[in-house]
């Protein structure tokens, strides 16, 4: 991750996003469920995300967080020049079971002119959070995924669902989808990638290969009175 950070400082990109739970993996997956959780109460996230600290992208990392409650909560921190500039907790942790609990807020961050928002991979499914975030003035959706499944019930179908619900949800809200899913696979898991950039028009501008580790790029105009300024934002997506 640092390394990625690295080369968007070279390549002038704003805001790198990557895939769900990418420090440490899903809870759900594990034996120990906490074993990876950090606290975000008490310094301990801003610390582990130290590596990423930049003066010019901030990083959306996804993290299982040990809340002040004692209750483990799937979520996605914005890390702007090294400090935490705000959390979104996964609303809709599973469509099953999760070890998981359920987050409350739906808020929008910004960074220079660009407002966006972020939702977590299931959340995505739930139009209502994305008309919430754009009627708050987001002009991109940063939705980290992790569509790992075990090897048994996997299918690239689930890429085309996913294409199906970020199309949908940037033609009606007029605003840029960003999706970065984890790909490849090991001995229980599999995930084809559906990392993908939809424009408002619901036009996909970039994909990333099936099963394969990418880098996509894209350059979004930002208005503001008169004065338009171009973001470059990109989301990786790693095994």
């Amino acid at each position: 991750m640092q390394k990625r950070v690295r080369e968007c400082e070279a390549k002038g990109i704003s805001v790198l996003c990557g895939p769900e739970a990418i420090l440490g993996g899903l809870a759900d997956y594990s034996d120990d469920p906490s074993r990876f959780a950090i606290r975000s109460n008490d310094g301990q996230l801003p610390a582990v995300l130290s590596p990423l600290a930049s003066d010019t992208v901030t990083s959306i990392v996804g993290f299982t967080e040990l809340g002040s409650d004692g209750a483990l909560y799937n979520a996605a921190a914005v890390f702007e020049r090294g400090r935490v500039a705000g959390i979104y907790r996964k609303i809709h942790p599973a469509i099953r079971r999760s070890v998981y609990a359920a987050g409350s807020q739906i808020p929008v961050f910004r960074t220079g002119v660009l407002t966006f928002g972020a939702i977590i991979c299931n959340d995505s499914n739930f139009p209502a959070l994305a008309r919430e975030i754009a009627a708050q003035g987001a002009t991109v959706l940063f939705i980290p995924t992790n569509n790992g499944l075990p090897n048994e019930r996997v299918s690239p179908r689930l890429n085309e669902a996913a294409r199906d619900v970020d199309v949908a949800l940037a033609r009606e809200n007029r605003i840029w989808i960003v999706r970065a899913d984890v790909a490849g696979r090991n001995a229980k898991l599999t995930s084809y990638g559906s990392s993908e950039i939809v424009d408002p028009d619901g036009i996909v501008v970039q994909q990333a290969g099936i099963l394969s580790t990418d880098l996509l790029i894209a350059e979004i105009e930002v208005i503001e009175v008169a004065n338009p300024v171009k973001h470059r934002c990109q989301h990786s997506m790693g095994p």
